[in-house]
């Protein structure tokens, strides 16, 4: 499989065409979406839980444990923030299934990821899935970290058994995230596909290619009225330190529905959240 060579170390957002912001509007990170076809209510902003997460754990869990990561769940709940973005490479579903003790689970949309390959590793997987989450039903599932281009063929099983489950009312919608450009293209392509989690920053940090070219993908899957949800918008951290440009990049972009940040304090919440709304007028 052939790999782009991306940016490394240093990285300059001051060749970027900033024509591209025009036209942006009020938005808030607690506005409502409808997303994808199947009109799953979400939160313009996700609270992403993976921040350099394997191996059952992330940053968030590692620094705030249980209560400290509820507490922030609980607190984006409480500023109109209700879309949580958990997956089991993570570890997270337990301390999601903790902030639904004081949050409503009809009013969150919880988004989790599998690696399932086969019809009865989805089957195992869902099952742990709801008994880890105490949620009966998932509204995001998707299929996590696609890289080969012939991922639905290897993924067959595994997208059955969701689509059954799809019809039992056990997921409200479904899709994959990708971390190529090959499997990006291959999920604009693919019907079954009703959203998509990709990389996206004015930058092309950790993306799967150039943001022209990820725009250009993006674009064709909402012209099939897939949903699209951003993530890496500041680039796994190499862009902090420019996040209002990030923002203002991802709000501008219509074939981007929402996205996803992993926030690991309340005050940093709140200062994205402040973010947000200036961002989007600037254009």
């Amino acid at each position: 499989m052939q790999r782009r060579k991306f940016l490394t170390g240093a990285i300059s957002l001051s060749a970027f065409p900033y024509h591209l912001f025009a036209g942006t509007t009020k938005k808030s990170a607690s506005d409502v979406i409808e997303l994808g076809p199947k009109k799953v209510k979400v939160s313009r902003l996700a609270m992403g839980t993976g921040t350099n997460g394997s191996g059952g754990s992330s940053n968030q869990t590692r620094k705030l444990g249980m209560s400290g990561l509820s507490e922030l769940l609980h607190n984006a709940y409480d500023n109109g923030v209700a879309f949580y973005d958990s997956a089991d490479q993570y570890g997270t579903h337990p301390y999601v299934k903790e902030a639904l003790k004081k949050v409503p689970r009809e009013k969150v949309a919880i988004l989790s990821k599998t690696h399932a390959n086969t019809y009865e590793e989805m089957k195992a997987d869902m099952a742990r899935f709801q008994k880890e989450l105490g949620s009966d039903y998932i509204d995001v599932m998707l299929l996590h970290c696609m890289m080969d281009p012939d991922w639905p063929e290897r993924k067959k099983g595994a997208m059955e058994f969701i689509t059954e489950a799809q019809s039992k009312g056990l997921i409200k919608t479904k899709g994959v995230s990708c971390h190529t450009l090959g499997a990006l293209r291959t999920s604009a392509k693919t019907p079954w596909v009703e959203v998509q989690l990709a990389r996206i920053n004015p930058a092309g940090a950790v993306m799967d290619a150039d943001p022209q070219t990820v725009l250009s993908v993006l674009k064709e899957m909402k012209a099939a009225g897939k949903g699209v949800i951003g993530m890496k918008i500041f680039g796994a951290g190499k862009l902090r330190h420019r996040a209002d440009e990030c923002l203002q990049f991802a709000l501008a972009q219509d074939c981007v529905d929402c996205f996803t940040i992993g926030s690991e304090s309340i005050a940093e919440f709140t200062d994205l959240t402040k973010k947000i709304p200036a961002a989007a007028v600037r254009g």
